[in-house]
């Protein structure tokens, strides 16, 4: 393997191991022409060239170790594959417009497809400047919402289904109507547009309600009940607020977020 990779995090279930790489873009500088004999004894002087460099960019990618196992995988996040792998295309059924490599406008309502391999080999994603999010699910019925677009890859044994906000201020909005749902056990990758160490994670007991800005969200669990709306009722008051759609959580659960996201 390339040295100038480095393994940041890995989530292994069921012969799928999900593992997170990261490197740094080295800047290199381009020197000023050398002083040639004619310059010199010219009396010229040679231009100066001043570069400033960019600052160093970091990026990472995910590696898909498969050992009988196997994996979905967003499409067109293939970067290259090698080994004994059988490779379909996996129809969602009722799926919208999460897989947005795939999709040509979200919450269409449109079937969408993920990448499936299988077998024995491993599979390197596109590098991004994003962040990606491993984690693993329990049980039958463990299931989580994802925000639209977060969705980057799971275990194959994990159903990738789509959960529909029937709320009439959703269906008005076309932001976050549809949203992919992890149900099931096995492990899981989320692109995140900040890194873990960034994303607030809160419980709800069922005695208190959370009001979130709809842009924030990152995922949160199934069982709560959730509602998009305007954060405050009434047309006017609501263009007053300067706020768009928010999430009102009730119920016992958790919720990710991701507070630091506009600050790019």
């Amino acid at each position: 393997m390339t040295a100038y990779r480095t393994m940041i995090d890995g989530q292994g279930s069921g012969g799928v191991r999900f593992e997170v790489y990261q490197f740094v873009r080295q800047s290199h500088v381009l020197a000023s022409p050398a002083t040639t004999s004619a310059t010199a004894s010219a009396g010229a002087t040679t231009p100066s060239i001043h570069l400033h460099p960019p600052h160093p960019t970091t990026a990472r990618q995910v590696r898909i170790v498969l050992e009988g196992g196997a994996a979905l995988l967003e499409p067109g996040a293939l970067q290259y594959a090698h080994g004994k792998l059988q490779v379909d295309v996996q129809k969602n059924a009722g799926a919208g417009g999460f897989f947005s490599r795939a999709m040509t406008s979200a919450g269409s309502g449109e079937s969408a497809f993920a990448t499936r391999y299988a077998g024995h080999g491993e599979v390197w994603t596109d590098v991004t400047t994003k962040h990606f999010i491993l984690a693993a699910m329990d049980g039958p019925q463990d299931s989580l919402i994802l925000d639209d677009g977060a969705f980057y890859a799971c275990d194959a044994n994990v159903a990738v289904s789509t959960h529909v906000h029937r709320s009439v201020q959703g269906m008005l909005s076309g932001n976050g109507l549809m949203q992919p749902k992890l149900t099931g056990a096995g492990a899981f990758v989320v692109e995140s547009p900040v890194p873990v160490d960034e994303i607030e994670v809160i419980e709800l007991d069922g005695q208190k309600e959370l009001i979130v800005d709809g842009d924030l969200m990152l995922m949160f669990s199934a069982g709560l009940q959730v509602e998009l709306r305007p954060l405050v009722r009434g047309l006017r008051n609501a263009m007053r607020t300067g706020e768009g759609l928010v999430y009102v959580f009730n119920g016992r659960g958790t919720v990710w977020l991701t507070p630091t996201k506009r600050l790019g």
